[in-house]
C-alpha cells in the first residue's frame, strides 16, 4: 500500500510515517516544512496542499491511501484568514483530489474540542453530537468547518472510504501541540473557581490510532481517547509547572503576560469546563488500545 500523509514533516506526522513504513508500506508526504532526517525510502514534496502542486503529487503518485494532518491547530495562534483557508480550503482540496484520482481511503485527523466546552455538556461526548465549538470558542471555526466538510465526504464520495478521527489533546517528549503549548511557561493560568478535567493522550498513541484507522479502513466518524481524564490542576502539578488562578474578569487583560502563554477569548470555555469523549467506537472498529497511561504521558512531557 502506498500512503501520502499531508503534513508529514509534523510531529505527529513524523510518527505516523514511520510506523507506516516500519509496517513495509510506501510512504509520500507533502509538507511545505522540511524534514532533514526522513527515513530513507520517505518521498516528501514542498507543496501548497491548496494548489495544482499537489494536486500533481497525488496524479502522480497514485496513493492507495491519504492521511490529512496538514491543519493549523494551535490554541494560542491567532486566527488568520489564512489559516482559514489552509484549514478549510485545503482540506476541501485534498478529498477532491483523492475523489479525482481515484484514492480508496482518505483519514482525516481531526480535534475533540469540536464538540465545544459548556456548563451544560454531557459528561462524555459521543460522535452523534454537534459541533458545539463554532459557538463556544469562534476561533476554533475554521477547525469544525473542516471537520464537518471532511464528513460530508461519506455521503458526497460514496465510492472512498473516509475515516474522520477526532482526537483528544496530544502530550509525549515532543513537546509539540495545543496542550504542550498552553504548559509550556513554568506559570500556567486557570480561572478561579474552576478546574475542568483534561483529555489527552500519549503523542506516540495518536500516532498508533491513525496506524489503526489505515489499517482497518473503518467508514464513518470516531473519537479516539486513551487513558482517563485527570484534574486541569493534576496535570499542572505533575508535569512540574506552577498553577495561577486568575479571576474571569481578569483573564483577558493577563495573559500574554507575567510569562503567562497568550490565549484568545474562546479559550476561557476551555479553561472552566471539561471536553471529555467516549472513545469506544473506535475501539470496537479498530481494536486499538492505548499503550500509554495519563501518568506516563504528562511525565514524558515533563522530563523531556
Amino acid at each position: 500500500m502506498k500512503v501520502l500523509i499531508t503534513g508529514i514533516s509534523g510531529k505527529i506526522g513524523r510518527m505516523v510515517a514511520e510506523r507506516v513504513l516500519k509496517s513495509g508500506h510506501k510512504v509520500v508526504g507533502i509538507d511545505r516544512r522540511p524534514w532533514p532526517d526522513a527515513p530513507k525510502g520517505v518521498k516528501i514534496f514542498d507543496a501548497d496542499i491548496r494548489k495544482r502542486s499537489a494536486e500533481e503529487v497525488v496524479r502522480k503518485q497514485k496513493p492507495d491511501a491519504i492521511v490529512h494532518m496538514a491543519t493549523v491547530t494551535h490554541l494560542t495562534a491567532l486566527v488568520t484568514e489564512d489559516r482559514q483557508r489552509v484549514n478549510l480550503e485545503g482540506t476541501r482540496a485534498i478529498f477532491d483530489f483523492a475523489h479525482e484520482y481515484g484514492v480508496g481511503h482518505v483519514v482525516f485527523v481531526g480535534r475533540h474540542t469540536y464538540y465545544g466546552a459548556g456548563p451544560d455538556a454531557p459528561l462524555y461526548h459521543n460522535e452523534d453530537e454537534p459541533p458545539v465549538g463554532v459557538m463556544t470558542f469562534p476561533e476554533l471555526a475554521d477547525l469544525v468547518a473542516s471537520d464537518l466538510y471532511a464528513g460530508s465526504a461519506l455521503w458526497r464520495y460514496p465510492e472512498m472510504n473516509t475515516t474522520v478521527l477526532r482526537c483528544v489533546y496530544t502530550l509525549g517528549p515532543s513537546r509539540h501541540g495545543t496542550l504542550a503549548s498552553f504548559l509550556r511557561g513554568q506559570k500556567v493560568p486557570t480561572i478561579l473557581g474552576y478546574d475542568p478535567l483534561f483529555h489527552f493522550m500519549h503523542e506516540f498513541d495518536v500516532a498508533s490510532a491513525v496506524c489503526a484507522a489505515l489499517e482497518h479502513s473503518p467508514r464513518g466518524v470516531f473519537n479516539v481517547a486513551g487513558p482517563q481524564p485527570v484534574p486541569l490542576s493534576l496535570m499542572i502539578r505533575v508535569t512540574g509547572r506552577n498553577q495561577f488562578p486568575i479571576p474571569e474578569s481578569l483573564f483577558t487583560r493577563l495573559t500574554g503576560k507575567f510569562g503567562l502563554p497568550s490565549l484568545p477569548p474562546g479559550a476561557i470555555a476551555h479553561i472552566k469546563y471539561p471536553i471529555v469523549i467516549d472513545g469506544s467506537r473506535f475501539k470496537e472498529a479498530t481494536g486499538f488500545e492505548h499503550q500509554w497511561d495519563e501518568i506516563q504521558a504528562m511525565e514524558a512531557f515533563r522530563w523531556s
